[in-house]
């Protein structure tokens, strides 16, 4: 390669370097909780980034001279020493720190002292060597500072600590290997200087890890496992391909005439291997599992796994809940399946309620689980988690229990766990052998308790839902009954009317006239129901009705009982309503307002007229109702003050039929002075007055 590709591969090397660092850096500093312990380590992250950004601009311009990277150098070590002296605290003696920091203040004074001899004309020396030697020194006050730190720390506190010394060594023990070659040769390798800038960046994720995993350094860095393990498996196919390329380079020189063939073999061979490498998901769950043991506290990242979790669950249908609970549970072991039972409404046996993948086969149902089984029993009593391997192997770890046959007879099942409602056994979840390697740990046990209970809850949820809905298919029922009895009953009170007066009045024609067309009328009422009953929908009949004509019709039928009704009307407004329900209606209110009056009381119907709108008031001088009565009680369905007498409905009636008309009613009532209903319903048009029913005409 010529000088000029050489300088910019350089470039992109340390350029690469300072990306990283500065990245790191800016975690780190958005991570930061304010200890001076974090703040070194952030300063030494940006002293580097800044570091290879010099070194960048220098290999691409050709520009720096060797004073000029000495002072470059003796800066970026200057910091990491005392970065390293400050991170290790107590770990370090006094005596080893302060030697150590007095060792990088004599290299750079003599690095100062180097660069104004020169700068003097004085003296001149050689600035490799200076260079050299200088970073030499350093190099090696920083690897023991990192060998006192990792020898002196506690043996749980290695583990945390050991990628960063990784991380650190590596910059540090490089250095030592590029300026060794340098003091032996008089001159920089550019194939070595140039590869630097690859190998802080390979620094960087070591560092990351292990700041995560010291908390007292007060730095809480964030890096997810999905960016580890594709950052990792990134790297590892870079250099895969790079030994392919090496290989392949080396076959074509030596290969002679087959040369190019055999390097077009190779190179394919290769290629095949990388993809099938990449797909293969037994070395992807291997991977996984070396990035969490090795990187992270905790086994699972459980952001993710509770994001897929809930995702799962929350996708099922109504009729796959409890398949898709073990599809959500069984995902985060990547269990290949297993079997759900779910305690019965007597509460005394489990019975299997669903599987995954596949369904439940009728005709291999596994057999229930009584309640007092010993299983069952064990699991309500400790909530445990069982490991059928463990039990296998250690029986009285488990209290010597007994499987059920089934169970005994099923190899594939390795993990059983108890769903817990509250404190009570609602279901037992039965899951087959993960894919290896796979150990039953703390964690794992830990976070099936917690799913568990969250499944528990969100299929008792389902489960209640059901209930509710049939209990409100139930109410719906109810109140069909309800409201045909309700119907029934005023039908009947008149013809019991009829009854009652006929011995006296039986001779009179006009009796007969009447009680004929109470009868028909209480026909006419029940047909209508009996079509109401057979339709989907209520059968209304709806046409113009003359407002005074009907509310006078009621005051006729009405007065056949004390006190009598009296009948005012100021206006005759004609409104769009079924003349039967309307009559009714307004017969309802004036039916409760003389139940409530003395026989020597007063009650009135009026009919007027609001601009576009027309009433008919109800007025009575009884009982009265109190103001809390009239807001909480009065148009609430089933709620009745007159025992077992009444349904309680005819208000929440009167009030739904009126306001499907596009009107609505109003009471006004005083305790001891009486009561006044104001039923109010939109006007119609004259040009739309041309269908006025007919039935307004009819005598009462």
């Amino acid at each position: 390669m010529d000088q000029v590709t050489v300088n910019l591969f350089g470039a992109c090397t340390y350029l690469l370097g300072a990306v990283a660092f500065g990245v790191l850096g800016g975690l780190m500093l958005v991570s930061w909780r304010g200890q001076r312990q974090g703040l070194w380590l952030i300063g030494a992250a940006g002293t580097t980034m800044l570091w290879a950004a010099v070194l960048s601009w220098g290999s691409y311009g050709n520009s720096l001279t060797g004073l000029s990277l000495l002072a470059v150098e003796a800066t970026c070590d200057f910091v990491w020493i005392l970065a390293l002296t400050s991170l290790s605290g107590t770990a370090i003696s006094r005596r080893v720190r302060v030697a150590c920091v007095g060792g990088v203040i004599a290299i750079g004074a003599f690095a100062l002292v180097a660069w104004f001899l020169e700068l003097s004309g004085v003296a001149y020396l050689d600035p490799m060597r200076v260079l050299s030697r200088t970073q030499l020194a350093s190099s090696l006050l920083g690897l023991v500072l990192l060998e006192q730190l990792f020898r002196n720390t506690t043996p749980s506190g290695r583990h945390n600590l050991k990628f960063f010394v990784i991380g650190v060594g590596l910059l540090f023990g490089y250095d030592i290997f590029l300026f060794s070659q340098t003091d032996l040769i008089g001159a920089l390798s550019l194939e070595s200087w140039n590869a630097r800038g690859i190998v802080a960046a390979l620094a960087v994720p070591l560092v990351a890890v292990s700041t995560q995993r010291m908390p007292h350094w007060s730095i809480d860095v964030f890096v997810s496992r999905q960016v580890v393990f594709y950052t990792a498996t990134f790297m590892i196919t870079g250099a895969y391909l790079v030994v392919v390329a090496l290989g392949g380079f080396y076959v074509r020189e030596f290969g002679g005439d087959w040369g190019s063939v055999g390097q077009l073999v190779f190179i394919s061979g290769a290629t095949v291997s990388l993809v099938g490498l990449l797909a293969s998901a037994h070395l992807r769950r291997q991977a996984r599992v070396f990035i969490s043991k090795h990187f992270y506290r905790n086994k699972y990242d459980y952001r993710v796994e509770w994001l897929r979790f809930i995702e799962t669950l929350s996708s099922a249908s109504e009729t796959d809940i409890k398949a898709s609970a073990i599809h959500a549970i069984a995902q985060i072991f990547s269990s290949p399946g297993g079997y759900l039972f779910w305690r019965d409404e007597s509460g005394r046996r489990f019975d299997a309620a669903a599987a995954w993948p596949a369904r439940l086969d009728p005709a291999h149902v596994p057999e229930s689980i009584a309640a007092n089984s010993d299983l069952a029993a064990f699991l309500a009593r400790t909530k445990w988690i069982v490991d059928l391997r463990e039990l296998q192997n250690e029986p009285s770890v488990y209290g010597d229990i007994n499987l059920p046959e089934w169970v005994r007879q099923r190899n594939e099942l390795r993990i059983v766990s108890p769903l817990f409602l509250s404190n009570d056994l609602a279901g037992i979840l039965f899951l087959s052998e993960p894919p290896a390697p796979f150990d039953l740990t703390y964690e794992d046990r830990d976070l099936l308790r917690t799913v568990g209970r969250h499944v528990a809850t969100h299929i008792a949820q389902q489960d209640a839902d059901k209930k509710l809905a049939e209990n409100r298919q139930f109410e719906a029922y109810n109140r069909l009954t309800a409201f045909m009895m309700h119907d029934l009953k005023n039908s009947i009170a008149q013809l019991k009317l009829v009854v009652e007066n006929a011995a006296r009045h039986k001779h009179k024609p006009e009796f007969v006239d009447d009680a004929i067309g109470t009868v028909a009328n209480a026909v006419e009422r029940m047909t209508r129901l009996i079509e109401q009953l057979r339709s989907e929908r209520p059968i209304d009949r709806v046409a113009s009705v003359r407002l005074s004509e009907c509310a006078r019709q009621v005051a006729l039928r009405c007065s056949n009982r004390a006190p009598r009704v009296d009948f005012e009307a100021e206006h005759d407004p004609i409104v769009r309503a079924d003349h039967e329900r309307l009559s009714m209606v307004i017969e309802h209110i004036v039916r409760n307002a003389q139940e409530a009056t003395r026989a020597d009381g007063t009650v009135t119907i009026s009919v007027a007229r609001r601009g576009a709108l027309a009433t008919v008031n109800v007025s009575d001088t009884g009982v009265g109702m109190s103001p809390q009565f009239v807001r909480e009680r009065l148009f609430r369905p089933f709620d009745s003050t007159k025992g077992a007498k009444g349904m309680g409905i005819g208000a929440y009636q009167t009030r739904e039929y009126v306001r499907s008309l596009g009107g609505d009613v109003e009471v006004q009532s005083t305790p001891g002075i009486g009561t006044k209903f104001t039923v109010i319903l939109p006007c119609i048009e004259p040009s739309d007055r041309a269908d006025v029913s007919e039935s307004a005409d009819l005598e009462a």
